[in-house]
């Protein structure tokens, strides 16, 4: 099966109008104002309208309020819904939509104990340790770390780029990989240039 990609950290209707032309799976959006790659509700809507048909759009959240999330999806077209933070099961189940999970991985992380946990998620997603931020530090963690079986699919994060993320591929078998840093000129700004060779990188693991 070949690996499903996600550009998160979109922000401009152009970067997801190239990802979507370079063969991405999903654009994730940002909707947690600390990070340089936050949108706001009105930028999400016009990167959302330039989107064609079977690009999946996964909105990020980081402990947000119920009313935060709510407002959201009353306004813009998420199709999948990714917690970055602490929230328990319940909170992520509220909305009936699918979610995502994820799980920040350091020297004491059981990342199967957070898989059982969330079992009700459509998947899990590993990205590195930061006690200063929730994601998108453009740092790898220790694969090794990652057990052979999880009951959920895996979707790896953390300081992927075309140069390792093929490599990252055949040691892990993640469902997919999700990257922000690694195909950006400036955060939140994407090259078009980068995430055509991250795709190449991705489909030479199953050439």
């Amino acid at each position: 099966m070949r690996t499903r990609v996600k550009f998160c950290g979109i922000t401009r209707p152009e970067d997801a109008l190239a990802a979507a032309q370079v063969g991405a799976d999903a654009i994730g959006l940002v909707f947690y104002a600390p990070s340089p790659r936050a949108v706001s509700v009105e930028a999400a809507r016009q990167v959302v309208a330039v989107l064609p048909p079977f690009v999946s759009v996964v909105g990020l959240f980081v402990n947000a309020a119920e009313q935060t999330v709510s407002d959201v999806l009353k306004q813009v077209r998420i199709d999948v819904l990714q917690f970055h933070g602490d929230e328990p099961v319940a909170d992520c189940q509220r909305y009936e939509r699918p979610f995502i999970k994820a799980c920040r991985v350091g020297e004491h992380t059981d990342i199967d104990a957070v898989a059982r946990e969330y079992a009700s998620a459509a998947a899990l997603l590993l990205d590195t340790y930061d006690a200063a931020a929730p994601g998108g530090t453009g740092r790898m963690f220790n694969w090794d770390k990652i057990p052979a079986r999880l009951p959920l699919p895996v979707i790896l994060a953390g300081g992927l780029n075309a140069d390792n993320v093929a490599v990252a591929i055949r040691q892990v078998r993640p469902y997919a990989v999700d990257v922000s840093g690694g195909i950006e000129a400036a955060k939140g700004v994407k090259d078009a240039q980068r995430m055509n060779r991250f795709m190449d990188a991705v489909a030479s693991v199953h050439s």
